[in-house]
C-alpha cells in the first residue's frame, strides 16, 4: 500500500509542475503580446527611416548653401547673442602625400625639394590648414565641403583664394584675426630660410599684423611618412575676436 501510495504522491507532484510550466508560458506570451500591441516592436539596431536621411541630406545642402551666401550673415549673428561671442577658437589640420614631380608650395611659397604636395588643389598645406581653423572658429563647414576636390573649378586652384573666402566669412560675421599659431610637420626641406617670408604671407591673407602670427617647423624624427619624406603636415590655431 506504502508503494502504491508513493507512486501516487509521484504521479500527482509531476501533474502539478507540468501544470505549473504551462502556466508560466502562457503568461509570459501574454505579457510579450501586451508589450508588443503598447510600444510596437524594439529596434536596437539597423537602417535609419529614410525620412531621417532624406532630412539630414536637405539640411547639409541648405547650411552649405547658407555658408556661400552670406549677405545678410552679419545682421542674422547678431541678432542672438548667443551667435556672437566675444572670442571664437579654431583648430586645423591638414596633411598631403609628397610624390616627385609635383611642386611644394607652403604659406603661397614655392620652395624649392625634390617633390611636391599631390592634391587637387595647389595642395599649399599651411593654409588649407589656417583655412580650415578660421571656418572651424566661425563654426562653418570645412574647406572640403566649401571647395569639394572632385570640382573641376579648382583644380590647380592658388590656396589663397580658399583663404581670402574664409576671411571674408569672418568679417561677414563682424570678427578679425587676434593671433595665429602654427606648426608645419616634415622631414625635409628645411624651412627655416623660408619662416618670415611665409609668416609675411599668412599675415597679409589674415589682414593682421605679422607679429600676431607664429609659424613653427618641426620633423617627424624620421618617424612614419611624415618622418620618411613621404607627407607633409600642418597644425594650426586661430583666435577670431569680435571687431
Amino acid at each position: 500500500d506504502d508503494e502504491v501510495g508513493g507512486e501516487s504522491h509521484l504521479r500527482r507532484m509531476a501533474a502539478m509542475a507540468t501544470t505549473r510550466r504551462t502556466s508560466l508560458a502562457g503568461r509570459a506570451t501574454t505579457r510579450s503580446v501586451g508589450r508588443s500591441h503598447v510600444a510596437g516592436p524594439r529596434r536596437h539596431f539597423g537602417p535609419l527611416p529614410t525620412f531621417v536621411s532624406r532630412f539630414t541630406t536637405y539640411n547639409n545642402n541648405a547650411r552649405r548653401l547658407n555658408a556661400l551666401n552670406t549677405e545678410n550673415l552679419r545682421a542674422e549673428v547678431e541678432s542672438d547673442p548667443t551667435l556672437s561671442p566675444p572670442m571664437r577658437i579654431g583648430h586645423g589640420f591638414d596633411l598631403h602625400r609628397l610624390e616627385p614631380g609635383y611642386k611644394l608650395i607652403i604659406g603661397g611659397l614655392d620652395i624649392p625639394h625634390d617633390r611636391g604636395c599631390v592634391a587637387h588643389s595647389d595642395g599649399d598645406v599651411l593654409l588649407h590648414c589656417v583655412t580650415d581653423a578660421v571656418l572651424g572658429a566661425l563654426c562653418l563647414e570645412d574647406i572640403g565641403q566649401l571647395f569639394p576636390d572632385n570640382d573641376p573649378k579648382w583644380k590647380g586652384a592658388s590656396s589663397d583664394i580658399f583663404m581670402n573666402e574664409a576671411m571674408r566669412l569672418c568679417d561677414e560675421m563682424g570678427y578679425k584675426v587676434s593671433n595665429l599659431d602654427a606648426t608645419i610637420i616634415a622631414q625635409r626641406p628645411k624651412l627655416s630660410p623660408h619662416k618670415e617670408t611665409i609668416r609675411d604671407n599668412v599675415a597679409e591673407l589674415l589682414r593682421c599684423d605679422r607679429r600676431l602670427v607664429n609659424i613653427k617647423a618641426k620633423t617627424h624624427e624620421k618617424v612614419d611618412s611624415l618622418g620618411e619624406n613621404r607627407s607633409i603636415g600642418c597644425h594650426c590655431v586661430v583666435l577670431l575676436v569680435r571687431k
